[in-house]
């Protein structure tokens, strides 16, 4: 069986990974640093991290509310919620995409007002941010509430009776013992945001040099056989991802 299970993840994940990194290797780290530092791969980097940012942080007020909405209150519609907060993991991006241009493009009601009043959403960073809010909006939540579901809430019923308000006792309570979930569900919300690629590629519309994330960047090279670029960018994905793969096991580690 560990033999089994060995080879799957050799074909099905480690050779694809490690053909890439010797691609992009095979003739130096020179190219490879030049392939990143072009004006058009340093703009994919910042409009990634810059979407990736904004979504985080979204996620992560949104992420906290919710779970103490759902752990500490009692409310009608809360099993309407507590699944529907679920609903991107089984939505597939590409309609999320789709979805938010229904919404949110010039040809629809809501979207041409905000049009008419210089507000454009569907091609530009506030549709890329919305679609990437979109695909990793439970993983600040699912983190959070089995935390605090397992602290209760004696030690905050505790601070309240001593005098302490709701913002102080959510702050120095709450927030303390939430921590090392709150930072793995961050890590798993920012390593989603920096990967996503099919609802930011409908709502982007993938204009180089204004609208194009690191992973559309990595296509729209394949594609025109700049395989070198693409190789690099694909390769500094990687990285990323294994940079926080090892701090969400660091998280876990703190966490137990």
């Amino acid at each position: 069986m560990r033999a089994v299970a060995l080879v799957y993840l050799l074909f099905l994940l480690i050779l694809p990974v490690a053909l890439i990194c010797w691609k992009t290797f095979q003739h130096g780290l020179g190219p490879f640093f030049d392939a990143l530092t072009t004006h058009e791969a340093l703009h994919a980097f910042q409009v990634t991290f810059i979407v990736a940012l904004c979504a985080v942080a979204l996620n992560t007020v949104f992420g906290i509310g919710t779970a103490v909405l759902l752990v500490r209150h009692h409310f009608p519609g809360k099993r309407i919620l507590n699944a529907v907060i679920d609903l991107p993991l089984a939505v597939s991006p590409v309609v999320v995409g789709l979805a938010l241009i229904l919404v949110y493009g010039k040809f629809s009601s809501f979207g041409g007002w905000l049009e008419d009043h210089g507000i454009q959403i569907i091609f530009s960073t506030p549709g890329m941010v919305l679609a990437t809010v979109f695909v990793s909006l439970p993983l600040v939540v699912r983190a959070v509430v089995p935390v605090l579901e397992e602290l209760g809430e004696e030690q905050e019923q505790a601070a309240q009776t001593l005098g302490a308000g709701r913002w102080q006792t959510f702050r120095r309570i709450t927030i303390p013992g939430i921590r090392s979930a709150l930072a793995y569900g961050i890590v798993l919300c920012l390593a989603r945001a920096l990967g996503e690629y099919g609802a930011v590629a409908v709502v982007s519309g993938r204009l180089v040099g204004q609208t194009q994330t690191l992973t559309l960047y990595v296509e729209e090279r394949f594609q025109n056989f700049e395989q070198p670029a693409a190789f690099a960018a694909a390769t500094a994905l990687a990285l990323i991802a294994i940079v926080s793969l090892l701090v969400i096991k660091l998280l876990q580690r703190k966490a137990d």
